[in-house]
């Protein structure tokens, strides 16, 4: 925790929950603390103002402030809140002000999906175009200009927008740019800024897995674990992210988690990467579709079909892949020893129908396995997860500074 400063601002401390770098003046640790409570009751929910104290380790008067300014931006609103494990009269807590919204735009191929979510997770509506074919960039544009035009006079109405964020299966760089999506047939569009053209707003993008490791791990079941290796497949391949003391890792120019492209046969199937045997074509959920003669089921209806299934070809198949996929969590387990590995999509079916095989090879390979406990977890966002993890991509400015980002009322 920062040290405390020697002036009327002395209780300004950066709580270590927030992470910031390295500040010197009074205005600066303001502005990170301020951020840290405006995340913190994003994150979790409505808190009382000694349960905020609590989480960031400053005083109740420092915490009294903090929120006044909060809820002078309207990013924050007063609610009751009932009191933590005992009994009592329900108190006057914060939480995040659902009013101020962003748009968290999904791409795929086979449909554009747009979604009003409010700070703090709540999602007010959602519209869906599905699609034949996969749109071309300029196609992709007109869709979600069209479906935002819906929803217009809605949030004119009530609401505070501070952007939008886009999730694409694919490999985009810092600056918007979707280098390479295979499953779009989409290379190098700057949809950033083609998008903040089409529809008038601030344009955040970014690879799908990783705004979903972004918001599993501030909703979901990675929240409060500070090392997570967040991994999710479907029809468009494997990806990931990578949390490491609480941050998520971009690597160069944004492209880190790439974890499909992991060779784990080198004579295996020819991958859009151009080598041979990378994870995401070992372990792809057409193969198993192919055999049970199903087409396009989700998460929870393959979950029900697997569970149910007895044909040994079905099983056998199963069963490889999970072997697969057991290898290359080892590896990554090695390589980045997280306390959490976490598993979403096709990924986390698998997990559902093989989880003592899946946890026992990643419990007894990992180098020093004796000495350290890795938990393996299934997304608990599931469905919910895309709806809500490309606003994120929005809200981040808001969060890290919120007296600059707030949006007028």
């Amino acid at each position: 925790m920062a040290a405390r400063q020697d002036t009327a601002d002395r209780d300004l401390v950066a709580p270590a929950t927030a992470r910031p770098a390295a500040r010197t003046t009074n205005e600066d640790v303001r502005q990170q603390n301020l951020s840290a409570v405006l995340q913190l009751v994003h994150g979790r929910g409505a808190l009382s103002r000694s349960e905020i104290g609590a989480w960031t380790g400053l005083t109740r008067s420092t915490v009294t402030a903090l929120v006044q300014e909060l809820l002078d931006l309207q990013v924050v609103c007063e609610t009751s809140v009932k009191p933590t494990g005992r009994a009592g009269r329900p108190s006057l807590g914060v939480a995040a002000e659902d009013r101020v919204v962003a748009l968290s735009v999904s791409a795929d191929p086979h449909a554009v999906s747009v979604a009003l979510v409010g700070l703090g997770g709540a999602v007010h509506s959602r519209v869906r175009h599905d699609l034949a074919k996969p749109p071309n960039p300029r196609r992709f544009a007109q869709l979600t200009s069209s479906l935002v035009d819906g929803m217009r006079a809605d949030i004119d109405r009530h609401y505070r927008l501070v952007g939008a964020g886009v999730a694409v299966p694919g490999l985009v760089d810092s600056g918007g740019t979707v280098l390479l999506s295979p499953s779009l047939g989409w290379r190098r569009e700057n949809l950033a800024h083609r998008l903040a053209d089409a529809i008038g707003m601030e344009v955040t993008v970014g690879n799908d897995t990783s705004v979903g490791a972004m918001a599993e791990t501030r909703f979901g079941v990675g929240r409060d674990v500070d090392n997570v290796l967040y991994l999710s497949g479907s029809m468009n391949g494997i990806g990931g992210g990578l949390v490491l003391d609480g941050a998520l890792v971009r690597g160069t120019s944004g492209f880190a988690g790439e974890f499909g492209h992991t060779v784990v046969n080198t004579s295996g199937a020819l991958c859009s990467c151009g080598r041979r045997g990378c994870l995401q074509v070992e372990v792809h959920p057409a193969k198993v579709l192919a055999l049970l003669g199903r087409r396009g089921l989700d998460e929870d209806e393959l979950d029900i079909e697997l569970g149910l299934v007895r044909d040994p070809v079905t099983l056998a198949e199963v069963a490889r892949q999970v072997d697969v996929l057991s290898v290359a969590l080892t590896n990554f387990v090695n390589a980045f020893a997280p306390q959490m590995v976490v598993l979403s999509g096709y990924l986390g079916v698998l997990l559902a129908t093989s989880r003592e095989r899946l946890s026992a090879a990643v419990r007894l390979h990992p180098v020093g396995a004796e000495g350290r406990t890795v938990r393996l977890e299934r997304a608990h966002m599931r469905s919910h997860l895309m709806q809500i993890a490309p606003a994120e991509l929005a809200f981040e400015s808001l969060l890290s500074d919120p007296v600059s980002r707030a949006p007028r009322a």
